[in-house]
């Protein structure tokens, strides 16, 4: 997503740091091209692909790598949603788990101009006009979702679908997807408590003067893990119409790996995995039921 300042401290929406010298995007490369005589469509065998390292497929991600995305800070582990897609894409590329190496990388520096360390980069990075410019995606695996979040024990803290959330004060920040998304689905009966600043709509439902607030999820991650003690997420939702906002894999400008990655997200999409892992890892088992 686009990250506002005050996500960069947990999750893998964590602090930018300086960049790592750059290394040189054809040192250790494997040749782009298939075999002589081989069809075209072998560009994306394992042995024909360009990699920083012939042989292994190297990802990226910040660290600390935090939960849900990843699980014990361990990227590693295949375990939490942002490992779980970066293995099941690797498994489609033809890379056993062995295989597959993690750089460390600060997340501004993911997307920064210039050469990279890894084939691909995995870190809740939105896809945008202004970072397609010096970086390439591949199509998103995840779709931003909106989230309720209240006060454990308050009145809608157990509400079971969007109906229940009618009679809600809900608190939102000014002209966000969250804002309308309220608007347009949940629709409660008193108008939202408008803020200029999410921090200040986080510090309403703090003080008790809003009974929800409405985040992306990501963000409602954030909120009940560091901002708000005794919060929980009641739920998640989609939103409705509009262009959704999208996390999409990183890759250095000009990259080959792009369409072979992107043909292996559509066979996880086709497929029905790649919603299996996000129900897994971003579903209830992380705290946020899908809200009706």
């Amino acid at each position: 997503m686009v990250r506002p300042s005050l996500l960069l401290a947990l999750g893998a929406l964590a602090a930018t740091a300086v960049a790592c010298a750059p290394v040189s995007d054809t040192a250790g490369q494997a040749s782009t091209s298939a075999p002589v005589g081989s069809p075209a469509a072998d560009a994306c065998a394992k042995g024909a692909l360009a990699l920083k390292t012939p042989g292994k497929l190297t990802v990226g991600t910040d660290k600390p790598a935090y939960e849900p995305w990843f699980k014990n800070d361990d990227p590693s582990s295949g375990e939490g949603f942002e490992s779980a897609v970066a293995y099941a894409v690797a498994g489609k590329l033809g890379f056993a788990p062995g295989e597959v190496v993690w750089e460390t990388v600060p997340f501004d520096a993911a997307f920064a101009p210039g050469a990279k360390k890894f084939d691909f980069d995995v870190n809740q990075v939105s896809i945008t006009p202004d970072r397609a410019k010096v970086v390439d995606f591949s199509k998103g695996y995840y779709t931003v979702k909106q989230a309720v979040v209240a006060v454990e024990g308050s009145k809608f803290a157990s509400a079971k679908d969007l109906a229940s959330l009618k009679e809600a004060r809900i608190g939102v920040q000014v002209g966000t997807t969250s804002l309308q998304a309220v608007k347009d689905v949940i629709r409660p009966t008193t108008d939202p408590k408008v803020y200029s600043q999410q921090v200040d709509a986080v510090n309403a439902l703090k003080n008790k003067q809003v009974d929800a607030i409405v985040v992306d999820l990501p963000t409602a991650f954030y909120v009940t893990a560091a901002q708000v003690e005794g919060s929980a997420i009641v739920g998640q939702f989609d939103a409705a119409g509009g262009a959704p906002e999208q996390f999409g894999l990183v890759f250095e400008k000009g990259s080959p790996l792009v369409s072979c990655v992107d043909a292996a997200i559509e066979e996880l999409s086709s497929s029905g995995e790649l919603e299996k892992i996000e129900s897994t890892w971003l579903g209830s088992a992380a705290g946020a039921p899908e809200l009706k």
